[in-house]
């Protein structure tokens, strides 16, 4: 079962997605293969903070084997700090930045004859979009020359540049980060478990009541038609599971 959450409201097209496509070289991250069974959507890295081309390929393949819808995910380029530490750009980089990068996932897609999806930024660009209206510009230009929706946060520059822009916006609902009493998400540099219960909680809440606790027990109001898990976390596939099981109605 899929829903949409706008405050208490439910319709018929919740998806879960994960950022995957993350290992590197001969170093191996996420668990994204045991994921591909339980996610709708995968948000592939394109080189810059992670993935390389042999992960692209294969992640691409394994998403159309899947039946898994594929977006890019690209990032700011800094392998050593994971896409995880700001930078000072420019409209014009941003924009470069992301044409480089969804052109890069576009070829394999082609070659593995899958359509674009949509565009997610990663972790430091994802809140530098978020708060930067002329940044978060740039990234709608190239989501309205690949002609997709873009994946972001309800209520930032996300939603009111691409509402602007005429780019469909896809709200995101995050259970393996906490949200601060503003509605921004708190970054961790380095992922950690996640109680897949608490995971399930948070879900379970807010589709009964459109409330999501932040890190100070504010109750906020998180619009969302996706939600998503970190294929990075060592337990990402348990938490994955526990929401996937609530949109199920199982538990």
């Amino acid at each position: 079962m899929t829903e949409t959450v706008t405050g208490t409201t439910r319709a018929t097209t919740l998806t879960l997605n994960s950022d995957m496509g993350e290992s590197l070289g001969l170093h191996s991250f996420g668990n994204d293969a045991e994921l591909m069974d339980i996610i709708d959507v995968a948000n592939v890295a394109c080189g810059f903070h992670s993935g390389d081309p042999d992960t692209m390929a294969a992640t691409v393949a394994a998403a159309r084997d899947h039946g898994v819808r594929v977006g890019a995910h690209p990032g700011l380029p800094d392998v050593v700090g994971f896409g995880r530490r700001e930078m000072k750009l420019t409209p014009e980089e941003v924009e470069n930045l992301l044409l480089y990068q969804v052109g890069a996932l576009s070829a394999y897609l082609r070659q593995a004859d899958v359509e674009l999806n949509h565009i997610k930024p990663h972790g430091s660009l994802y809140g530098m979009l978020a708060r930067d209206a002329s940044l978060m510009e740039a990234a709608a230009r190239v989501a309205t020359l690949y002609d997709v929706p873009f994946y972001g946060l309800a209520g930032t520059e996300h939603q009111k540049v691409c509402e602007r822009a005429g780019v469909p916006f896809v709200a995101e609902l995050y259970v393996d980060l906490n949200y601060d009493p503003a509605g921004e998400l708190l970054i961790q540099r380095r992922p950690e478990p996640t109680d897949p219960a608490a995971a399930g909680e948070r879900v379970r809440r807010v589709l009964d009541d459109g409330k999501v606790e932040a890190s100070d027990g504010t109750l906020l109001d998180i619009e969302f038609q996706s939600i998503c898990v970190h294929s990075d976390a060592p337990n990402s596939v348990a938490v994955a599971q526990a929401v996937r099981d609530e949109l199920s109605g199982t538990n």
